[in-house]
């Protein structure tokens, strides 16, 4: 089982902000930013190409609770990053978003 299905089923702790039946928002243990939050699907799909393809309404599910978690933490300029594969510095096979605020981020990002 891989590291964020076992968050979603709370046999790993997180810092849990926000969620409903289908996702979760949680703080990132390893933060690059002030405020750096986590966003996944409950259901496990490996990455955001094979989640629009599988459950496109889950995807828009996921983009939507991204802006509500932002709003709620009043994070008023913020990025939102969906790694994908291993050049995309993809980790865990579990999609995932990060909104990244709290601070200015530069451009291009690295």
């Amino acid at each position: 089982m891989c590291i964020f299905c076992s968050i979603s089923d709370g046999s790993i702790p997180a810092d849990v902000i926000a969620g409903d039946e289908r996702v979760m928002a949680f703080r990132d243990i390893s933060p690059v930013a002030p405020s750096h939050i986590v966003v996944i699907p409950r259901d496990h799909h490996p990455n955001i190409v094979e989640l629009t393809q599988a459950d496109p309404e889950l995807a828009g599910h996921l983009m939507s609770f991204v802006a509500r978690v932002a709003t709620q933490e009043n994070i008023n300029g913020f990025r939102v990053v969906f790694n994908t594969g291993d050049d995309g510095g993809q980790t865990v096979e579990h999609v995932h978003a990060h909104i990244l605020g709290g601070r200015s981020l530069q451009w291009p990002p690295g």
